[in-house]
């Protein structure tokens, strides 16, 4: 019997698994590898083929632990950084907003189809669509929400051009397709609630709040785990509706660590600083997906 006979069961695995392992090797995580290293040189994004006299780049200039130094020195990172914070906090609502929002198109009545079609759109469009929405929606000459302070007989807000609101609008803006793809996880994850648990539940006298706090809830852990962690990437990779709808201001007040990465990077020509902010808002998710990770199988031993 050869070897590929003996071992055939363990082997053939790995061969499924080589391309799609080959693939993240070289498009994931040699990008990251490769992000880390730029982080500790000073270059500006052009050819490093220019060489000096003694060979080195011309313009790769090993710095260390340099560009940390001077981000952790520069003002805008902690803006970006607590603008961050802002979106991580905020976001975490549209987690009951999605919930209340499901078990309300989880009902069954005539038209319930073409209604749901309404709060599945957000989640389908770009957003870069969104952005440009809410920056008409806000514009306090022209958009709806100014009409509707005029109407009242009140002086319409700048939301977008004013440091205490534009953060908090765009996070808004955010909500919306947020709201709707929430909506969908919760929606799938009532599609497997066991009906038998819930008509125990009302013979025993569970209703309204009880039925969903004891019963349905319980169930739908897997969904809002979900939920969760989605959210919580997804603030933290918030950059989308930033470039749209205020490219960073008014006075770089709307910031956020992706964005300012993005803007040191191709705007600044200071890519190995762009790397470093990159390198920390890595940090700041892997800390994030290694705790959510940690907590997850600790309640599966729990369980077990």
């Amino acid at each position: 019997m050869t070897f590929w006979q003996r071992n055939q069961l363990r082997i053939a695995p790995f061969y499924f698994l080589a391309p799609g392992l080959m693939l993240f090797l070289i498009y994931v995580i040699y990008p990251i590898i490769d992000s880390i290293w730029v982080s500790f040189h000073e270059w500006n994004g052009m050819s490093k083929d220019l060489l000096k006299a003694d060979g080195t780049p011309k313009n790769w200039k090993w710095v260390g632990f340099g560009n940390y130094i001077d981000l952790f020195q520069d003002e805008d990172f902690y803006v970006a950084f607590f603008n961050n914070v802002r979106w991580l906090i905020l976001s975490l609502l549209v987690i009951p907003l999605g919930l209340a929002l499901a078990l309300f198109l989880n009902q069954d009545f005539k038209g319930m189809r073409y209604i749901k079609s309404l709060f599945y759109f957000p989640f389908v469009i770009n957003l870069v669509v969104v952005g440009l929405i809410f920056a008409w929606f806000y514009n306090p000459k022209y958009g709806l929400l100014g009409q509707a302070f005029s109407g009242l007989g009140l002086k319409p807000i700048p939301i977008l051009s004013d440091e205490l609101y534009a953060t908090y609008g765009i996070i808004f803006a955010s909500f919306w397709p947020s709201i709707a793809y929430t909506m969908i996880i919760y929606i799938t994850g009532l599609t497997g609630i066991n009906r038998e648990m819930i008509e125990a539940g009302r013979i025993d006298g569970a209703s309204g709040f009880k039925m969903l706090w004891h019963i349905i809830l319980p169930q739908l852990k897997p969904a809002t785990l979900i939920a969760v962690v989605v959210t919580i990437v997804g603030a933290l990779r918030s950059f989308d509706l930033i470039a749209i709808m205020t490219a960073g201001g008014p006075w770089g007040s709307t910031k956020v660590l992706a964005y300012k990465m993005y803007e040191e990077a191709l705007f600044n020509f200071r890519m190995g600083y762009g790397a470093a902010v990159a390198t920390i808002l890595f940090l700041l998710m892997d800390i994030y997906i290694a705790y959510f990770l940690y907590n997850l199988f600790k309640n599966e031993r729990g369980a077990k």
